[in-house]
C-alpha cells in the first residue's frame, strides 16, 4: 500500500494510492476525498458483538471500506482530532494495543479486536475496561492529541508514563498502575496522580498533550453563570 502523510504533527491528512482491487478500512466518517474509481461502504466487521466491543473501547460501531473496484485510485482520510498521525507496521508476530479514538485506518489484512482489561487497569489506566488490539500483517495508522513520540523500553528497564499521554503500546508488554509520587499528599500536590509503569522490552507511543488537562483549561475559560 502506497501512502503519504501530509501535515503529520497537527492537522494530518493521509493520502493512500490504491491499485485496482486494493482496499483499505478506516474509521467511519474518515474519508475526505476519493477518486471516482473507488467505492466506499459501511461495514460491520466481525459481526454485532465485535461492533459493540469497539464501541466499548471508544471507537465507532462501523468501519468504512474504500475499494478501488474500477481501476487504481487515490483516497484521503483525516482523523477527528487535532494531533499527530503515524504508521505502525505489523509483522504478523506482535500487535499493538491502541487507546480509545486512536485508530484511523489500516490495511485490509489487519485484524482488529477488543480486549478487556482487569478491574484495576480498567478503573485507573485512563483507557477504560476495553482497549483495541490490532494484529496480523500490514500497516495501521494511529492518531493522537498532540504529536506522537516513540519510547523504546529495553528488557530489564521500567518507564513510568502518565496515563493521559498513552497512545499505543506493544501488546506483549506488561504494565501496572501506581501513584506517580510517594504518598497521596505528594501525588496531589505534585499534580501527578496515577501512572502506568511499563516494563520492557517493547515500544510505547505517547502523545505530547494531555486531553484531560486541556478540557480543564477550556472549562476554566468559560464564565460562570
Amino acid at each position: 500500500m502506497n501512502y503519504r502523510i501530509h501535515y503529520p504533527d497537527t492537522f494530518p491528512l493521509l493520502e493512500v494510492n490504491l491499485g485496482q482491487g486494493e482496499m483499505i478500512k478506516a474509521e467511519s466518517g474518515a474519508m475526505v476525498t476519493m477518486d471516482e474509481t473507488v467505492d466506499v461502504e459501511g461495514k460491520l466487521e466481525g459481526g454485532i458483538m465485535k461492533g459493540l466491543g469497539r464501541m466499548l473501547a471508544g471507537e465507532k460501531f462501523f468501519f468504512q471500506t474504500l475499494h478501488a473496484t474500477r481501476g487504481a485510485g487515490t483516497v484521503t482520510l483525516a482523523p477527528t482530532y487535532i494531533g499527530g498521525l503515524i504508521p505502525l507496521e505489523l509483522d504478523g508476530m506482535h500487535g499493538y494495543m491502541i487507546q480509545k479514538d486512536g485508530f484511523l485506518a489500516s490495511s485490509n489484512s489487519v485484524e482488529i479486536e477488543t480486549k478487556m482489561q482487569n478491574l484495576a487497569k480498567g478503573l485507573f489506566s485512563g483507557e477504560g475496561f476495553f482497549v483495541m488490539r490490532v494484529y496480523g500483517k500490514g500497516t495501521v495508522f494511529v492518531n493522537s492529541y498532540g504529536a506522537i513520540h516513540e519510547v523504546e523500553i529495553p528488557a530489564g528497564r521500567q518507564v513510568v508514563i502518565d496515563n493521559q499521554h498513552l497512545v499505543a503500546w506493544s501488546d506483549q508488554m506488561q504494565y501496572t498502575i501506581d501513584k506517580a509520587a510517594k504518598g497521596w499528599v505528594s501525588s496531589f500536590t505534585s499534580g501527578e496522580g496515577l501512572v502506568c509503569r511499563f516494563s520492557g522490552p517493547g515500544k510505547v507511543y505517547i502523545q505530547t498533550r494531555n486531553p484531560g488537562a486541556f478540557a480543564q483549561w477550556i472549562n476554566s475559560m468559560v464564565p460562570a453563570k
